[in-house]
């Protein structure tokens, strides 16, 4: 585990779609008593669209350039954030989501991704045109790692295993 020289009041979680980001930060913000925002059901808020229209209706770049918008204004204090999965390609968006917050990488491995998500063209998931599922696995990997300041292991366990992986992760670094 690594020691943090910030004071921290929130997390933020980062990781590929299917990692758990949504699910596991809603049950992890119940047992730390912090509030719960999801990046993703914030820019549909502010677009008053799913994210996969906005794609539908532009591109992968007009969706990073609204996460990134959104995440400027998000302020992780008091909160666990479950982010999507493109919002590392914002280096001013993740610096200000984690100045006051351990951001932890929820990491599975492309199986893992393929066998929980099967609705890939309706996920809204930022992808360059012709650019493999792959191919987008290791670009945003390399970023995760950057951006983590603890990296959990998340293949074949369940919600509660990740989850009590997490609270023992982080616990050390929550300040109220």
């Amino acid at each position: 585990m690594i020691m943090l020289d910030k004071v921290i009041s929130g997390i933020v979680l980062i990781g590929m779609p299917g990692a758990g980001k949504s699910t596991i930060g809603i049950l992890l913000a119940g047992k730390l008593g912090l509030e719960f925002e999801d990046t993703d059901r914030t820019i549909e808020q502010e677009c008053g669209k799913p994210i996969q229209e906005l794609l539908d209706q532009s591109d992968y770049l007009r969706l990073r350039a609204v996460e990134e918008a959104v995440l400027l204004k998000v302020s992780s204090q008091g909160k666990v954030v479950a982010t999507g999965g493109s919002a590392v390609y914002s280096a001013a968006g993740m610096a200000h989501l984690t100045a006051n917050a351990v951001t932890v990488f929820l990491d599975i491995d492309i199986k893992e991704i393929n066998r929980r998500i099967t609705n890939f063209d309706e996920r809204g998931i930022a992808i360059k045109p012709n650019q493999t599922l792959t191919e987008l696995f290791t670009e945003r990997r390399e970023l995760y790692l950057r951006y983590a300041d603890i990296r959990l292991e998340c293949n074949n366990q369940d919600v509660e295993q990740c989850l009590h992986q997490l609270i023992k992760s982080t616990q050390p670094f929550i300040t109220s």
